[in-house]
């Protein structure tokens, strides 16, 4: 089986208010979906939320704030799966409850440094 990184991306601006109860539904909307894929024996990191903003270090010495704030979708967490196939690596990415939000999910093979 081959692991592929399961990046999370939302626009943060469309996230209604919502009641604590809201959240909580949500929340275990994600914690069955990830139990759904450990279930299988796939899941091999289920990852981190990740804070909206941050900082981007590039050559020269140079920090700037970001990632991208002249952009809405950010980059709001990522899990570590393992698949026979990219298509059933889709097929997991398929069922995150980011999509009924909105958002989506971009999924990436990766390769082994040797």
């Amino acid at each position: 089986m081959k692991e592929y990184l399961l990046l999370y991306r939302m626009d943060m601006t469309i996230i209604p208010a919502r009641t604590e109860e809201q959240a909580a539904q949500t929340m275990q909307l994600w914690m069955d979906w990830i139990g759904s894929i450990a279930a299988k024996g796939q899941l091999v990191s289920r990852g981190s939320r990740l804070e909206p903003s941050g900082r981007v270090v590039r050559s020269g010495d140079v920090v700037t704030n970001g990632p991208y704030t002249d952009i809405k979708e950010v980059l709001g967490g990522y899990s570590l799966v393992k698949a026979a196939s990219y298509d059933e690596a889709l097929e997991l990415a398929g069922g995150c409850p980011v999509l009924q939000m909105g958002g989506s999910v971009e999924v990436r093979e990766q390769v082994v440094m040797q």
